[in-house]
């Protein structure tokens, strides 16, 4: 039984069954007999022939041989493991002879076609995911491909504990490079937003008060620096999304706030600072 791919109904395992088909072999070959009788024996009574006892002793051993034979073959199917459904099935762990007690695992049989992906998210966040969501996921076997698949369940209830909730997620196979086991980096795939305002982390200030920015402003041809509260949404990397308290086309400071106040002047310089390297130095 090497790993290969088997069909729903398919043996996989074939138990010694040989005192079970020899005992349905002897009934099998006493039933015609047997209804043989049964019938004779229903023409004979309707003459008045022979008694309603010996009719019914007749009929009850036609039907008990029926019983046996049905009895026998379910126990002969039972020990013949059939796949219930098609999949993969990997090696084996039993060898041929021998005795295996209930609940012995013989070999591991799956259905790769979809796998499933469990992961959590934070309860802030809970808003942003429904049924149906795409999500790409990464794995460490297949770095640079990214596999795409879709939200399948989410969990009525957050942890009361860690405030995370349970989510699932259905992910296509249809190439085989996705084994069970395998961890995976989810990543869901939220509705795109047009037209957003996003700055520099840099630029943001944080006090006790929430965040703000230092506005630059044209006053008297000169610029001047005046705070600006801010909402702030998603972050990744260095950049920040603001939600409200900037417009289009308003300038930032975005590094020397802490030399500022209201009303301050200041100069626009050229300044790469910000600007991440192309390649990371090595430690």
């Amino acid at each position: 039984m090497n790993q290969q791919t088997v069909k729903q109904g398919q043996n996989l395992v074939e138990l010694d069954s040989s005192v079970e088909k020899a005992n349905l072999e002897s009934t099998q070959a006493r039933l015609p007999a047997a209804e043989a009788k049964f019938k004779r024996y229903q023409g004979l009574f309707a003459k008045g022939s022979i008694s309603k006892e010996a009719l019914d002793e007749a009929e009850a051993n036609y039907r008990s041989l029926q019983a046996d034979i049905n009895a026998l073959e379910a126990t002969i199917a039972r020990r013949n493991l059939q796949a219930p459904f098609d999949g993969v099935i990997g090696l084996r762990d039993v060898f041929m002879g021998e005795y295996l007690q209930p609940g012995t695992d013989i070999a591991r049989l799956e259905d790769t076609s979809v796998m499933k992906l469990r992961f959590t998210v934070p309860q802030t966040d809970i808003s942003k995911i429904r049924l149906s969501q795409p999500l790409r996921i990464t794995v460490d076997a297949y770095p640079e491909k990214a596999f795409i698949g879709s939200i399948s369940a989410i969990e009525p209830a957050v942890n009361s504990q860690s405030g995370l909730i349970k989510v699932e997620a259905n992910i296509p196979n249809n190439d085989g490079q996705l084994r069970s086991g395998m961890f995976a980096r989810a990543d869901i795939v939220l509705p795109t937003i047009d037209n957003q305002i996003v700055i520099d982390q840099t630029a943001i200030n944080f006090n006790l008060y929430g965040e703000s920015v230092y506005l630059i402003r044209e006053e008297d041809g000169e610029k001047r620096a005046y705070q600006q509260v801010l909402t702030v949404g998603e972050r990744r990397g260095h950049q920040a999304r603001i939600i409200d308290g900037l417009q289009p086309g308003d300038q930032v400071v975005t590094s020397g706030q802490v030399r500022l106040s209201n009303g301050s002047k200041v100069k626009i310089v050229e300044n790469d600072a910000l600007t991440p390297p192309e390649q990371l130095p090595q430690l």
